[in-house]
């Protein structure tokens, strides 16, 4: 919260989203995230910046977790401040929809009760495609997303080297990963 503090605002909202235990009365043993991490990155900070313009904020910043995400943890982040409570919650509700619509991020929904899981895009009511355990990540996520592969993050077959903003949690470290914050990202356009 810190990233969005400011003498000038009065409120502070922040949203964690994390990943619950069963969907559609299927019980759930993890999410586990993927990202075209460029992409990614340039959306989350147009997706801030067009937030804080339109809603005269003080702060925002969005971070959102690559690979696996345990039940009771946390996926994505969002902060922002505003002078006032009602523009930082329809802000922070404002900018938690526009990531789910927009963001480059996959999720693979692993169940108790099946081996492989499902991949859809991470946006809610998106229809999913079945996967085998041993399937390739890669593979899954360009015929999601209709591209030629690039560059994936989020994996453990993929190297941790595609970008400060969002990645996976590396062994040890605690948090989410780096922030999106788009005072401190003017030179990327």
């Amino acid at each position: 919260m810190d990233r969005v503090r400011s003498p000038e605002a009065g409120a502070i909202v922040l949203f964690a989203g994390t990943t619950r235990n069963s969907f559609n009365a299927r019980a759930v043993l993890n999410l586990s995230y993927q990202s075209y991490v460029p992409l990614a990155l340039r959306t989350m900070i147009s997706i801030a910046r067009s937030i804080k313009a339109d809603h005269s904020l003080k702060g925002i910043a969005i971070v959102h977790r690559l690979g696996i995400v345990p039940i009771g943890e946390e996926s994505i982040l969002i902060a922002v401040s505003s002078p006032h409570r009602k523009e930082a919650w329809l802000a922070g509700e404002e900018c938690l929809e526009k990531v789910k619509e927009k963001v480059e991020v996959w999720k693979l929904e692993k169940f108790e009760d099946d081996e492989g899981g499902v991949w859809r895009a991470n946006r809610d009511g998106v229809m999913g495609q079945w996967v085998e355990d041993g399937d390739e990540a890669r593979n899954i996520t360009s015929q999601l997303h209709g591209d030629g592969g690039g560059e994936h993050q989020g994996d453990s077959s993929v190297p941790d080297n595609a970008g400060p903003v969002i990645r996976p949690r590396r062994l040890g470290e605690k948090g989410h990963g780096a922030v999106v914050n788009p005072q401190t990202q003017a030179s990327t356009k």
